[in-house]
């Protein structure tokens, strides 16, 4: 998906989408390529981390137990 740089205030830039109904997030500046500035369109991606999810399932699931054991349950 594609976004403009709108502005970029202390630290914040306020990116607008390029769709039919234009929407605004504001995404810490840190998180952009350095060399962005105001007006610069910039590629966005969301992807899904299928292991890092396994994982957290996993650990949530270890401390659920243990819980439980310690409740005696």
């Amino acid at each position: 998906m594609k976004a403009t740089i709108d502005r970029i205030e202390e630290g914040i830039a306020v990116l607008i989408l390029r769709t039919d109904e234009p929407l605004r997030f504001h995404l810490p500046v840190s998180l952009l390529p350095p060399e962005c500035r105001e007006g610069d369109i910039v590629t966005i991606a969301v992807e899904r981390d299928t292991k890092a999810t396994a994982e957290a399932r996993d650990r949530v699931a270890g401390l659920i137990h243990d819980l439980q054991k310690k409740g005696g349950t």
